[in-house]
């Protein structure tokens, strides 16, 4: 029943959901009251009328698993990508068994020239557990790379619900209509956080905007 329940979301995402993710699935499902969260300082909150409208923040220097996917639709590049990690993250890795699960899984989005549509190349990336984070480690799938990532400052601001290039690109916009003016933040990069897997339909995401260095 899990992974018909699976299989319906991914073709929602235009992708089939390989029989192999039966065992990811089941152990990811076995382990979801056990999330270990990226580490981070928040730096200052905005909002009014004790709601926080954002929020800005510094994650620190950490390894990643990272997968870059270039499919027609974003839905169908997150989708492939988290299923590898996902294998990676229950047995395809060098000491056989499950690493544990961590969130917010990020997506790194690149806008075209003209900032009306998204660059086809999607890079996924799930930070490593602490106990892994001096020793990763290595996968068996060779189109996931350890990557040690530099620390990052980035506003960021919650949205619910299925992450569709239209979606994302609306919350942009809204974020924009937000902060106004900020000649602070990237303005072709951007990072989509997701903090439940994609069975859940009101699931918890993030719009991070990228301060420059």
């Amino acid at each position: 029943r899990l992974f018909a329940h699976w299989e319906a979301v991914a073709s929602t995402h235009r992708v089939s959901l390989p029989r192999d993710m039966a065992g990811p699935i089941a152990q990811m499902a076995r382990h979801s009251q056990c999330r270990e969260p990226v580490p981070y300082v928040s730096l200052s909150q905005h909002g009014k009328c004790e709601e926080v409208a954002y929020e800005e923040r510094q994650y620190p220097a950490g390894k990643w698993a990272c997968v870059t996917m270039g499919e027609p639709m974003y839905e169908q590049s997150i989708s492939m990508s988290f299923m590898k990690l996902m294998r990676y993250i229950c047995k395809e890795n060098s000491v056989g068994c499950y690493l544990g699960m961590t969130v917010p899984v990020v997506n790194e989005i690149h806008l075209t020239k003209e900032g009306t549509k998204l660059e086809r190349e999607v890079l996924t990336a799930y930070y490593l557990p602490g106990e892994f984070q001096q020793n990763p480690p290595v996968p068996m799938d060779p189109e996931i790379h350890i990557t040690e990532r530099a620390p990052l400052r980035v506003i960021t601001r919650v949205f619910y619900g299925m992450t569709t290039e239209e979606t994302i690109l609306r919350e942009i916009s809204l974020f924009w209509e937000l902060l106004g003016s900020a000649d602070t933040v990237l303005q072709e990069t951007y990072i989509v956080a997701s903090y439940e897997n994609p069975s859940i339909p009101q699931r918890r995401n993030e719009i991070w905007f990228i301060c420059q260095a």
